[in-house]
């Protein structure tokens, strides 16, 4: 009988398209060689071009999955995705603080404060920022939102590299231990520099930016690519660094589906031939 892998929970809502939420979070979890397990906050309907619907699954059922899953199985590390609506925040805050989630607990937990596709479509309700600050930040391990996402929250406009510190500054004030500014839509630079940052030491993260319009599912394949580090006891600056040359790879080898854009692939990383021996 196998041993069995670390466990990595993702708290998002379901992409019928397969290219970005928890079907993102669960196939980078089993590329990264962990254990997938799910609390399912909205199921979405979509495909490579728009969200035509959402449904929101109750606060209470979200809770629950969080308790049952942890309660028996166990887990190494969590991280969350689309939480929709105020309500479902502050019932992951509770259940999180419950089974030791966050950083009042021994469990790290990566918080993607997702607000809308890349499409443009909102998928978190405006009332609902002011609970992802004050609920979901001070818990985090680690915060890794994109621009839009970091205007939302802090009200910076990140254009340059000073502006990516004060955001990062401005998301550590939040009660982020980590905030992890990337700089994946600052698209008029030639690299793609993401900002680590802990309140005390800015840590820039280079890559190539790579020339594809297929980055569907980007943040969240990173998000979790960090998580599943963490879950194999990484330390934080380890397993962002392993997030990001995951994600690269993963955009690398981004593939075309449906007539809009596709997702990223972490496929890369089942060839014997190309896999990542540091980090995770």
């Amino acid at each position: 009988m196998a041993e069995a892998p670390p466990r990595a929970l993702t708290i998002a809502g379901s992409d019928s398209g397969g290219g970005a939420g928890l079907q993102a979070d669960l196939r980078t979890f089993f590329a990264c060689g962990v254990h997938g397990m799910t609390a399912v906050t909205a199921v979405t309907v979509q495909n490579s071009l728009r969200v035509s619907g959402v449904v929101e699954i109750p606060a209470e059922v979200v809770a629950a999955q969080i308790e049952t899953v942890a309660s028996d199985i166990g887990v190494n590390a969590a991280k969350t995705g689309m939480l929709a609506n105020a309500d479902i925040i502050a019932a992951v805050a509770k259940a999180c603080d419950g089974v030791g989630i966050g950083r009042g607990g021994r469990i790290p937990f990566v918080v993607d404060p997702v607000a809308a596709s890349m499409h443009g479509d909102p998928l978190l309700h405006k009332d609902a920022l002011r609970a992802l600050r004050e609920d979901l930040f001070p818990r985090a391990t680690v915060v890794t939102p994109n621009l839009d996402e970091v205007a939302l929250l802090t009200g910076i406009d990140v254009r340059n590299g000073e502006d990516q510190r004060a955001a990062a500054a401005a998301l550590v004030e939040l009660g982020a231990a980590w905030a992890l500014v990337k700089g994946g839509h600052m698209r008029d630079d030639p690299e793609c520099v993401d900002l680590l940052y802990d309140g005390v030491t800015f840590i820039e993260l280079p890559a190539e930016r790579v020339d594809t319009r297929h980055t569907h599912g980007g943040g969240d394949t990173m998000a979790s690519a960090i998580t599943s580090a963490l879950a194999k006891g990484a330390d934080v600056v380890s397993a962002v660094r392993f997030g990001k040359e995951f994600v690269t790879r993963s955009v690398r080898n981004a593939y075309p589906l449906g007539s809009g854009v596709g997702p990223v692939s972490p496929f890369w990383r089942l060839a014997p031939d190309d896999r990542e021996q540091s980090g995770a």
